[in-house]
């Protein structure tokens, strides 16, 4: 039994037509066409399908539509500039080549945001903590660290 819900996404309402227990994952990716957001496990434990859901990095693959219709939803292509530069952090990513195949560089991305939302300058545990939630199998923390404390210095200036 499918509804219609209008979703806040990067800043503009989108109105997709789903099930709502459709996963806000699958609505994202193939009702809207966002490619920011991965399918990793769909067990909600890798972290390669995490949204911002406000201010808060959420993982997307088992989240109902239905829950999130009030919240403002932002994926990884909503955090680009209006003027199309990237935002500090994957600028940052860019520059200290944080990624490898890619999938957890989304949740990295997302997470790293919040942190620094919260934590302006953090230390190199209070961002290991920050992405404890996303698995990576190439093994580039080293990397997503310094491109954290890279995107820090960047969001003082």
């Amino acid at each position: 039994m499918e509804a219609e819900f209008t979703l806040q996404v990067n800043g503009q309402a989108r109105t997709v037509r789903v099930d709502p227990a459709t996963p806000l994952l699958y609505a994202l990716r193939d009702d809207l066409g966002l490619n920011g957001p991965k399918f990793g496990c769909g067990l909600q434990q890798c972290g390669s399908c995490m949204v911002l859901l406000d201010t808060i990095a959420w993982r997307s693959c088992q989240l109902p539509v239905a829950n999130v219709q009030n919240a403002a939803i932002t994926t990884l292509e909503g955090l680009t500039r209006p003027d199309g530069s990237l935002h500090p952090v994957q600028q940052a990513f860019v520059e200290e080549q944080a990624a490898q195949c890619g999938y957890c560089l989304n949740g990295m991305v997302m997470s790293a945001v919040v942190l620094l939302t919260v934590h302006p300058k953090p230390d190199d545990q209070t961002i290991r903590n920050a992405l404890y939630r996303v698995l990576c199998r190439y093994g580039v923390h080293s990397r997503a660290l310094a491109a954290i404390k890279k995107a820090a210095d960047t969001m003082k200036s």
